[in-house]
This record gives structure tokens, sequence and C-alpha cells, in this order.
């Protein structure tokens, strides 16, 4: 298993806090996938909105999060050092339960076909072993 830590994810991709969306990676091989997680909890700045009442991760940063993973993946290979993967698109979203405060949110994104800069990803996010979202997202490596 290839883990990685926060420091090391912030030298792979660029997004810092309050947008990073990864705590750590479990396990990755450059340019095919990663599985990392992020620790949800109470204090994040988002739940102060949704929802006060009933606090619930919004899916679009779980999308985001899926994302980060797969951009873990991709440019960790050496040709993509200090590149940016930016979304090209977003397919088959399905949104399948609630992540909430102090649930451990697994992300993994499998990338699936490459052709110049231009990638997919089959991603997946689960809590539990109960899938909450899944997706195919395509990115641009610019």
């Amino acid at each position: 298993m290839k883990q990685l830590n926060i420091n090391e994810i912030k030298n792979i991709i660029p997004h810092r806090h309050p947008f990073l969306l990864l705590d750590g990676i479990e396990d990755h091989e450059p340019g095919e996938f990663a599985r990392g997680y992020k620790c949800v909890t109470y204090a994040e700045p988002f739940f102060a909105g949704h929802f006060p009442k009933e606090p619930v991760m919004p899916g679009v940063l779980i999308v985001e999060a899926l994302a980060q993973a797969g951009a873990v993946a991709i440019l960790s290979l050496p040709d993509h050092h200090g590149k940016t993967a930016y979304f090209g698109g977003i397919n088959k979203c399905r949104f399948r339960g609630k992540v909430v405060p102090g649930d451990r949110l697994l992300l993994e994104t499998k990338i699936i076909r490459k052709k110049g800069p231009v990638g997919v990803g089959e991603a997946a996010a689960s809590v539990n072993g109960r899938t909450v979202l899944t997706a195919e997202l395509t990115f641009m490596i610019g």
C-alpha cells in the first residue's frame, strides 16, 4: 500500500484549506487509482448553513473530494508533476446517502480512460461500507 499524508498530498495537488477535502491517501498507484478519506467533523464551515438543524455534507463537495482523489492519482505521474487537473465533466452522478458529522468518508477514484491531457475516472464515496455517491468524472490536465 502506498499511503500519503496531508503534506505529501499537498505536494501533488494545488488545493489548500479550506478547500482541500482529503485528510489522507490509504493507497494509490500513479496514473491508475487513489483511495483516500476525509474525516467529517462538525467544525466544517459548510455545516453552519447546510443545514443548521440537520447538518449534511453538500453533495457537490463529495464530488469535489472524489475529484481530488482522482487528481492525486493522475498528478502523481512524473509527467504531470506541478500541473493541475481541471473538471471537464460529471456524468452518471448518483447520490445514495447522507454524509454527516462524525463520518469517515472513503473516496475511491479509478482512472478508466486517458487520451492526451483528457481522462475519465470512475468514482465512488462510501461511509462504513455503504455507498453514498457514484459518478464518472472527466478531467483535463493543464
